[in-house]
């Protein structure tokens, strides 16, 4: 679960300060996945929460833009962005009096979440450097099959050369 808060400023240019927006200003929030699939796509107020889960591993993408930025003219915005990842994402506070748990049951949970997250987190890290792996051994294999060529070339054009000579070199009778 990610969960992200964001705070919308806008410029005033005659104290050169940021101020809070003013009422219409809206900012929509597109979230995509490794894969390019849109996980989230909203419009929300000029400061608040924006939560979605993603069943893909990776880098997503968090587009957050203005829907109204017209009206202002070009106006600069400055947007305040926090992003909690995994168990830091989760108030367990609330979860504890919403679902009428003990402080033991409560840490039991947060421990649970925990561990799920560096579950998650190891999986992430295996597949990763499964991938570097590949990349390395195809690079590796590029690497000897470049210097195999250039080996060759280099014998072929010596073997070349002195072939070449020594037929210069006997037609002028010198040898």
């Amino acid at each position: 679960m990610v969960v992200g808060n964001y705070k919308v400023e806008m410029l005033d240019k005659t104290s050169n300060q940021y101020i809070p927006t003013v009422a219409g200003l809206g900012m929509h929030v597109d979230v995509k996945d490794p894969d390019g699939a849109v996980v989230m796509s909203r419009t929300y107020a000029s400061e608040g929460r924006f939560t979605f889960t993603s069943h893909t591993a990776g880098e997503h993408v968090v587009c957050l833009f203005s829907n109204s930025s017209a009206w202002f003219g070009g106006a600069m915005l400055r947007v305040h962005l926090d992003i909690q990842i995994g168990e830091h994402a989760n108030d367990y506070q609330q979860i504890a009096t919403k679902d009428k748990l003990t402080e033991l049951q409560l840490r039991v949970r947060q421990l649970i979440d925990q561990v799920e997250q560096i579950t998650k987190e190891q999986n992430y890290q295996r597949n990763r450097e499964e991938r570097f792996r590949q990349t390395s051994e195809s690079t590796n294999q590029r690497v000897l099959w470049w210097s195999i060529a250039q080996t060759l070339i280099l014998l072929v054009t010596g073997f070349w050369q002195m072939r070449h000579l020594k037929s210069f070199f006997e037609a002028k009778k010198l040898v």
